[in-house]
């Protein structure tokens, strides 16, 4: 398998990535499957994954959460290594092309007391919804590459 098709299988869309880059072979080690499970768990059990209804939550820490991933990401690289190459290799695609774009925004906005305005905050929830669904597939990518079950679909999505 390629690494565009991982991309493709797993809806992971939008993403620009160069062609020498996608045709490369999908050959996850155990350290790839060691890093994948680690941020597996994290994005399992945060909001980057989980509803989020508009009666509950707040959007700051919401954001917060979301970009905490780059630190998480960062210190799962170091503690694996250079041998989880293919997991870097799409870890640092998601966070870049998919993550960054919604965190640049979303913290700009909110220094600049966005988060004071419903209307702004129903923005946020809309936009943190899609984020969510790109989120969701890379998670169930990484329990793929972690050789693990996928647990996100486990609870009941209407809560």
């Amino acid at each position: 398998m390629k690494i565009k098709d991982l991309f493709a299988d797993w809806n992971l869309t939008g993403v620009r990535i160069k062609a020498p880059f996608l045709d490369l072979e999908w050959k996850p080690s155990d350290p790839d499957k060691a890093a994948a499970w680690d941020l597996y768990v994290e994005l399992l059990t945060r909001i980057t994954t989980q509803p989020l209804p508009d009666e509950d939550g707040v959007e700051q820490t919401a954001l917060d959460s979301i970009h905490a991933l780059f630190g998480i990401t960062r210190k799962t690289l170091k503690d694996h290594g250079r041998d989880c190459i293919q997991f870097a290799r799409i870890a640092v695609v998601v966070l870049n092309q998919i993550v960054r774009p919604f965190t640049a925004k979303w913290h700009r906005k909110s220094q600049q007391s966005a988060f004071a305005s419903p209307e702004e905050c129903q923005q946020f929830r809309r936009e943190l919804q899609a984020l969510q669904t790109q989120l969701r597939n890379y998670t169930r990518l990484l329990a793929k590459l972690a050789d693990v079950e996928d647990l996100s679909g486990i609870e009941a999505e209407d809560l």
